[in-house]
């Protein structure tokens, strides 16, 4: 076999794509929630970015029309995370479209916006989307660099996984430019990576990039293995791009080993996958594939048919590697058919194409392949020239084939030139390099052989253990159906019973708290009926008296605060909590509009511990004010002393406690005895309401009223034990 054979294709870079039906549904649900949110908000922004990103490799053209919608509008409203994801999204959609001009410029407006926030994650994403911009552009180096910024990135955020993909792409690149030892260590420290996390099915783009590496070298058994492993765990995911990819490099090594029957079939399957995808790079390989296979059965004019088809995709595409390809094989297929002047200038053509990539094996395939010419054309001086430097690049990267060949040629040219020890040297050379590759070749075609046969008799076994397996599976089933028939009827009956049974004590169970609750609400209603006309009507009194005595400052004054709190107190019912700062703010303003009517001012004190966020803590509106109502309506009548109430709010073991203190004449005192009910009636409802909202809430809730006298002080103590919920940060 000769050893250009080893140099015509390589595999495009793997990418794993979503389930098309499940991308759909998750497409269809953001756009309903699109529809229903109409305000010109981040959240609107933060929408348009979701679904364009859903489109991406699904509908590219989608994917554009939401990022520019995300764009404009995060722009009009200074937006700037959203903004920056929009012209990320946007980068995306041109590297999918090749555009690789349009992707940096968007991508790097992008990071400069990500850059300005300090946003780590994006900034990484940024560079790594960048780096596969440069990479698609064949600018090796500059891709390398711009990976080994995202890995500097990620080992400061941890991220191992995001790690193992930048190694796994460099070493995919280096094995492009022909640098297999870094090539090799690269994937196979992504390798590791994904194994430590177990990420088996990201483990197949280290292995599916370690196969080309073996290809390279001559290791054709290991190769299949890995591919082999790849093939089958896609065609188990169903993974049709990613199928395509392990079918190229599956007929590239039946090819490079003389099997072309058995490569027909895999490069045919895979070039109608990625002509489904519209994968064009991709389908330019599989049709360059099917080229080489047609030029090894001497069948030259369909093969330089396929070849053409091939070279036109390559120049659309602008695509350097695609180039190499076909070039190379074109004049290889020359070559062989002695047209050397064609193979000539097709060759200078590879050679272009391949300095341009930087690629070290592909610059030494066509050194070789000049010389080959210029020795077929008897121009010696030239000849030596190119062979010389194809076996210098030979030995730096440990081409043995190429390095063999080029010595055979060299020889034959030194003594054409009778420099018979030149000759005899270089002739050594060749023999030892060859011997080692015949060596070689002899081993692993013994191997691939113990390996097809290995493969055949568990695959036979693997058929014998499932046939005796169904054997008895079957017998099984037979002997045990009557019996089980019976004692599957008696389940269903007993289970049919006990879910009846279940389902009404449920029913009934659920009847009742239902009733319970509503009753509970009906009181809640009932007691605000109560309370709110008969606070508005004394409100409305004073004010009047205010307007008669022609108090015009004190009255705008009063009725000013009034409003106010009887929005509050309207706001705040509609909910089911709110605020604990709404809360306290309804009370002092309250506290407020009674000491503008009152004749003595009552001192009025609310204290909250310092650890309470009254923002965040949320409780149930209107628990605290009828208790503070009761103070001043009832505890100070006849009562000529300072009036103090008092309300203080702290943490006891996570419980949220709150007491009322007033200086008045006490629950136990007579004179309280026209408000006996109404306080009973407001002591009872709030009662069963902390009970019922402490269930609700996951958090305890009770009610105590105590006299002062027990301490020796004069008045009342009332200790509210209220149920409440922590805020989430937004």
């Amino acid at each position: 076999m000769s050893s250009r054979k080893l140099f015509f294709f390589f595999s495009f870079f793997l990418f794993f794509t979503a389930n098309l039906y499940a991308q759909d549904k998750k497409i269809d649900s953001l756009q309903r929630a699109l529809k229903m949110h109409t305000a010109n908000d981040t959240t609107k922004v933060n929408l348009l970015n979701e679904i364009a990103n859903a489109n991406y490799r699904l509908d590219n053209d989608q994917l554009k029309i939401y990022a520019e919608q995300a764009n404009k509008l995060a722009k009009e409203i200074q937006f700037e995370k959203g903004e920056a994801l929009s012209w990320y999204l946007k980068g995306q959609y041109y590297y999918a479209k090749r555009k690789a001009d349009s992707a940096k410029i968007h991508i790097k407006k992008a990071l400069s916006l990500e850059e300005k926030s300090d946003r780590t994650d994006r900034i990484s994403n940024c560079y790594y989307l960048l780096a596969h911009v440069n990479r698609m552009e064949e600018k090796y180096e500059s891709s390398i660099q711009l990976f080994e910024k995202v890995i500097q990135i990620e080992k400061d955020e941890n991220d191992q996984e995001r790690i193992a993909d930048a190694l796994n792409t460099i070493g995919y690149i280096r094995f492009i430019m022909g640098e297999h030892d870094e090539a090799n260590s690269k994937l196979n420290r992504a390798l590791a990576i994904y194994d430590s996390l177990q990420l088996d099915n990201k483990k197949l783009y280290p292995l599916n990039n370690l196969s080309l590496i073996y290809m390279q070298q001559g290791r054709y058994t290991e190769a299949l293995e890995y591919l082999q492993q790849c093939l089958t765990k896609y065609r188990a995911q169903k993974k049709d791009n990613n199928i395509a990819s392990a079918l190229l490099n599956m007929g590239l090594v039946h090819s490079y080993m003389d099997e072309n029957n058995k490569a027909l079939p895999y490069l045919e399957e895979g070039l109608a996958i990625s002509k489904k995808f519209g994968d064009e790079l991709r389908t330019s390989k599989f049709i360059i594939g099917l080229g080489y296979v047609h030029r090894f059965n001497k069948d030259y004019e369909k093969a330089l048919e396929y070849y053409n088809e091939g070279l036109v995709i390559c120049k659309k595409i602008e695509s350097n590697e695609g180039l190499y390809n076909c070039y190379n094989n074109i004049g290889s297929l020359h070559i062989e058919r002695e047209e050397y002047n064609l193979a000539l200038k097709t060759i200078e053509k590879a050679m272009e194409a391949s300095l341009t990539l930087k690629s070290k094996n592909r610059i030494a395939e066509s050194h070789y392949q000049m010389g080959l010419v210029y020795f077929n054309l008897e121009k010696y001086e030239k000849a030596t020239e190119y062979l010389l430097k194809a076996k210098e690049l030979a030995d730096e990267i440990s081409l043995t084939k190429t390095q063999s060949e080029s010595n055979r040629l060299l020889s034959s040219i030194y003594q054409e030139k009778n420099n018979y020890k030149a000759a005899l040297e270089r002739f050594k050379e060749h023999k030892i390099l060859s011997d080692s590759l015949f060596n070689k070749e002899k081993i692993e075609k013994f191997t691939q052989l113990e390996y097809e046969y290995l493969y055949q008799r568990q695959l036979d076994s693997a058929n014998i253990r499932e046939l005796k397996l169904k054997q008895t599976v079957t017998a099984t089933s037979k002997s045990l159906e009557r019996s089980q028939r019976n004692f599957l009827i008696g389940i269903i009956v007993f289970l049919g019973v006990a879910l009846l049974l279940g389902s009404i004590i449920f029913y009934l169970k659920l009847k009742n708290a239902r009733e319970k609750n509503q009753n509970i609400l009906i009181e809640q209603k009932l007691l605000r009926s109560q309370m709110t006309p008969h606070f508005i009507f004394n409100s409305l009194s004073v004010l009047q008296g205010m307007i008669l005595n022609k108090e015009g400052q004190k009255s705008v004054s009063y009725l000013s605060k009034f409003s106010r709190l009887l929005r509050t107190v309207l706001e705040n019912s509609r909910y089911k909590t709110v605020p604990l700062s709404d809360e306290l703010t309804a009370i002092e303003s309250y506290m407020g509009l009674q000491n503008m009517d009152a004749s003595t001012p009552f001192n009025f004190q609310l204290l909250v511990a310092p650890k309470i966020d009254i923002h965040a803590t949320k409780i149930p509106p209107m628990v605290i004010q009828p208790f503070v109502e009761n103070a001043i309506e009832h505890a100070f009548k006849e009562h000529t002393e300072p009036k103090n109430i008092a309300v203080e709010l702290t943490l006891k073991n996570e419980d949220l406690i709150c007491t009322i203190t007033d200086n008045g004449m006490g629950v136990s005192d007579k004179k309280q005895t026209l408000g006996s009910s109404k306080k009973s009636l407001a002591t009872t409802i709030t009662s069963e309401r902390l009970k019922m909202l402490s269930k609700e809430f996951k958090s305890s809730g009770s009610l105590e009223i105590k006299n002062r006298e027990e301490l020796g002080e004069k008045g009342t103590i009332v200790t509210l034990m209220i149920p409440y919920k922590i805020k989430a940060a937004s």
